[in-house]
């Protein structure tokens, strides 16, 4: 008999919207315009990202959050750690490891 997996765990979600211990795979780098950082525009947080590495098939888990309002966040981006603003990891999506 197969196993029915809830639709919300098969769904990418954003890096954003992870949390401590949760891990997965990138599927897909578009920043929207609600991550607008300090004047950056779209495009060029979209460049910055994948600049750092946050490319498709790249892994990544959440390490830990910021005591104010979980921000910034602690990314391991494959073997690196990177630092994040949670409306720069908006634009990065994310298929989160089944769980055991």
């Amino acid at each position: 008999m197969d196993s029915i997996v809830p639709a919300d765990l098969t769904a990418p979600t954003r890096l954003s919207a992870i949390r401590p211990g949760q891990a997965g795979v990138i599927v897909g780098v578009s920043a929207q315009p609600s991550s607008m950082v300090g004047g950056v525009d779209c495009a060029e947080l979209e460049r910055r990202l994948l600049e750092a590495g946050f490319v498709e098939g790249a892994r990544v888990a959440l390490l830990h959050e910021g005591p104010m309002g979980g921000d910034p966040i602690a990314i391991r981006l494959d073997d690196m750690r990177v630092a994040l603003r949670r409306r720069e990891a908006n634009g990065v999506m994310v298929q989160l490891d089944n769980p055991s």
